[in-house]
This record gives C-alpha cells, structure tokens and sequence, in this order.
C-alpha cells in the first residue's frame, strides 16, 4: 500500500473553492483512490480520476452508511472543503471509524483565505459558524475582540451578523469575503448600514476587525 495511504481512510481539504489551492499532497491521494467522497462541487475538481463517487447531500448519515460498505476493502477519500478542522462532514467520519482508521490533509481554509485577502493576521482572531444556522455564541461576549470572522451565507445568517455589528458600534472595520478564489470572488469593506442590505452569497465570510488593529 502507497505511504499517503498509511491509514484506511483520508480526509482530505480541498481549500476554499479554486483548483488552483489543491495541495500536492491532495492530489496524490486522489490519483490513488478507489473512491471519492464529496459534495458535487468537490467532486467536479477531479474530473480525470476514474475512482467510483459517492455524493455527499445534506443527510450525513447515508454518506456514512455508504462509506460502511465498502471502507474495509477499498482506499476512500472523503473530500471537505477548506481544511478538515474546520470541516461539516470531517467530524461525522472520523466518530464513526475512529480516529486511527482516519488520515487527514490539511487544506487552506476560507478563513486563511480571507484574512490574506485584507492583509492582516489570522492568529488569534474568533471564528463562529453561522452558515445556515443562528450561532451559539452571544454577540454581546464578542465585544473587544481584536479580530473575528464570521461563516455565514443565508438571510438568518445576515440578520445575526448586521445584529452583531450594531453590538460592536464603532471601531471595527467590516469585510465581505465572497466566493473566495473563484472567478466572481467579491471582497470589499462595508458600512454597518451597507451590511443590512448586502446580498451575501452561500460561501461568505464576515470580517470585523478592529481599526487599531489596521493601523
């Protein structure tokens, strides 16, 4: 068995969206694969490999149960976007196999991606998920943040960040990163009042960050 298929199964990123951001190491692993495990758009990035495709939808569980039947005799890449840390579906396969049948590769995450967009540093910053669902996190425990990013994409998701950025007032400067790395990629700094209204796409981030910290 090839060394990048030291473990039974890999998990691997595939950054935010740009076959251009594919790492080496990504590509190996799928060139080696006997099946692919991805949303479609994951899919699509391989169009020469010839391994059998599983799609992954929204039910997580039946991609599990097809990831079951054939994961004892076959080398599967399960495909996430970005990085696997920071990844929906990543969490699921790694509970139900376990971590020592998982091997993962990391990707570059939106986050990255955003971040490098505006030129500032990542580390440290506050990240919430907010795609598709109203985040746990109370916009009030995020004031004095320096930095903090935002997974967001649909109309609940618009209406808690425009919330939090009335929480945090003045002071912060506010990014739209949209479809990063694809070819209509859109970041741009917005007003408070600019936000309310923003017709975000379903792959956006929300930066706020603080303007001492630009300076």
């Amino acid at each position: 068995m090839d060394v990048i298929f030291s473990r039974p199964m890999i998990i691997a990123g595939c950054g935010p969206g740009s076959p251009d951001y594919l790492t080496e190491a990504v590509r190996k692993a799928v060139e080696q694969a006997d099946v692919l495990v991805g949303a479609k758009r994951l899919l699509a990035l391989f169009p020469e490999s010839s391994a059998e495709r599983i799609i992954a939808g929204v039910d997580v569980e039946i991609v599990l149960q097809a990831i079951s039947l054939c994961h004892a005799s076959k080398r599967i890449v399960v495909l996430v976007t970005g990085d696997p840390g920071a990844s929906s579906l990543a969490q699921p396969v790694i509970r139900r196999f376990g971590r020592a049948a998982c091997l993962l590769i990391p990707g570059v995450s939106s986050v990255q991606a955003a971040f490098a967009r505006i030129g500032v540093d990542w580390i440290g910053s506050r990240v919430i998920s907010a795609h598709g669902r109203q985040p746990v996190v109370e916009p009030e425990s995020l004031q004095g943040e320096d930095r903090i990013a935002v997974l967001g994409g649909g109309r609940t998701d618009s209406l808690w960040v425009s919330h939090l950025a009335d929480i945090l007032g003045t002071g912060y400067a506010i990014f739209v990163c949209a479809d990063l790395t694809l070819p209509n990629e859109r970041v741009c700094r917005i007003t408070r009042r600019e936000l309310a209204a923003d017709p975000a796409s379903s792959r956006t981030i929300y930066l706020f960050v603080k303007e001492a910290f630009l300076a």
